[in-house]
């Protein structure tokens, strides 16, 4: 990886509008820095926009020093997604409760029809 610093976001502005944009991690609204992830041909960049150090770009070698790179900017900004065992288990209480509604609704129709042919 090599770090090159910036001092304009414009000189970042003009990288990330040719650039196809992987991801985008933190906010300058809200936080003190902002990472952009893109890709320029086979170019693997970190643009990472900062009010309050050094703005920066990032060059990967590989792929995966760039998912890894990704990762750690998610996990710094509190934008870390699930494991995956998480995720499987919230969809499995989702379909729970969807069942749940099924059957309460289907056992409310069956006492209306009740009603109606009592």
């Amino acid at each position: 990886m090599e770090e090159l610093e910036v001092s304009s976001w414009l000189t970042l502005d003009a990288l990330k509008k040719a650039a196809d944009i992987v991801e985008t991690v933190g906010n300058l609204q809200t936080g003190h820095s902002m990472s952009v992830f893109c890709v320029i041909e086979e170019d693997l960049f970190e643009l990472l926009y900062s009010d309050s150090a050094s703005n920066a770009i990032f060059v990967y070698d590989d792929r995966e020093e760039f998912e890894n790179a990704l990762k750690e900017r998610k996990e710094e900004a509190g934008e870390a997604s699930f494991d995956e065992e998480d995720d499987l288990e919230l969809e499995e209480d989702a379909e729970d409760e969807d069942e749940e509604e099924e059957e309460k609704e289907d056992e409310a129709e069956s006492e209306d029809e009740e009603r109606e042919d009592g």
